[in-house]
């Protein structure tokens, strides 16, 4: 471990997980460095990355500025964890490795929370992506809409980038932190459970961060793994949290929901994989609580002519994405237009519109 002594007690810690990073996270603690607001300490957990000779290299000129935890491999859970207990702030500032703040960032944090003392935990927009260029936004994919409470939070009508919240620490504290069995969507959970313990959420339409990548996660393997974990986080909290009547129906229907997706996105998996009669299966389960035609129509084209069903669901599937993306570039049009910005063009130094903020 390595630290920088002082007897300033900080207002704010940040915790940065670091796990093959070393390529980004110069510019994370760049933009950490160039904040308005200064009272804060640093700390970065090395999550025992593969990476560690290069990370150690390019953390080098910033020892002096961070505190510095290098640990066996628990994931972003553990590693986040490792930094929790080791934090002296009052709040908790989450930033992952690879994303970036905008320089006032944790100044608007702070001052919602100087606003209205009674909350606990705030979030901001950001932009979705890495790419400068592009302008499109973590609301504008994931729109927050309404009070962000329990009841938000599981049907996703409220969803939290976690590298623009800011949270007291004591909030996370009385949630039991974060869940070092899960392997992904940890954050969500703890963000879940500190609704039900309470705490008061609060968050800004202004826009303060850059993901390196974005929340939605792509069709295929990957969208599939992510509906897995979160079905096992919901699974869990049915479980293991004593809800209310109104709770329980809400986390279950949302339980139904999420796994009917999961079996359809699996289904589109072994589909592709030309495995048709466990596709059938599974589009036949989901479709219980979906209850959708089309697949209907598809299971039938599955047990009668499987290898033209599959051909045709695919030119579908395609034709689907092409719209998709000729509406995401319109609407990334629309964006650049409003705030002033040429699409080609860095994005960097638009002002983010719509700084309404709700708590």
């Amino acid at each position: 471990m390595s630290e920088t002594i002082t007897s300033h007690v900080p207002k704010v810690s940040i915790i940065m997980p670091a796990y093959n990073t070393a390529d980004l996270i110069a510019a994370s603690l760049n933009s950490v460095l160039a904040q308005s607001f200064q009272d804060f300490e640093t700390i970065v957990v090395n999550d025992g990355s593969p990476d560690t000779p290069e990370l150690e290299r390019v953390l080098a000129p910033y020892l002096d500025k961070i505190i510095y935890i290098k640990q066996e491999n628990k994931r972003a859970a553990g590693a986040r964890n490792a930094a929790i207990r080791r934090a002296r702030g009052e709040f908790l500032a989450f930033l992952d490795s690879d994303d970036k703040w905008l320089p006032d960032h944790l100044a608007a944090q702070m001052e919602l929370f100087n606003k209205d003392p009674g909350l606990d935990l705030v979030y901001a927009n950001c932009y979705a992506w890495s790419d400068p260029n592009l302008l499109e936004t973590f609301m504008d994919l994931c729109p927050s809409e309404g009070l962000a409470t329990f009841l938000s939070l599981v049907p996703e009508k409220c969803q939290i980038p976690v590298s623009t919240v800011v949270a007291r620490k004591s909030a996370v504290e009385k949630a039991g932190l974060f869940d070092e069995t899960l392997q992904q969507c940890d954050d969500h959970d703890l963000w879940l459970r500190v609704a039900f313990h309470g705490a008061k959420i609060g968050y800004t339409r202004k826009i303060q961060a850059r993901l390196y990548s974005g929340r939605p996660g792509s069709l295929g393997v990957s969208s599939v793994k992510m509906l897995q974990a979160y079905l096992t986080i919901l699974e869990k909290l049915d479980r293991e949290l004593p809800l209310s009547v109104e709770e329980r129906a809400c986390l279950r229907q949302r339980c139904s929901e999420v796994r009917a997706q999961y079996l359809l996105e699996e289904g589109k998996v072994q589909l592709g994989d030309a495995q048709f009669q466990t596709a059938r299966s599974l589009f036949a389960e989901a479709n219980v609580h979906l209850r959708r035609p089309l697949l209907d129509v598809v299971q039938v084209g599955l047990k009668v002519a499987p290898h033209t069903t599959r051909n045709v669901v695919s030119l579908v599937r395609r034709a689907k994405q092409n719209v998709n993306l000729r509406l995401r570039k319109s609407r990334i049009a629309r964006s650049a237009k409003a705030s002033g910005t040429v699409p080609g063009h860095s994005a960097a130094s638009v002002e983010a519109k719509n700084s309404e903020t709700r708590n």
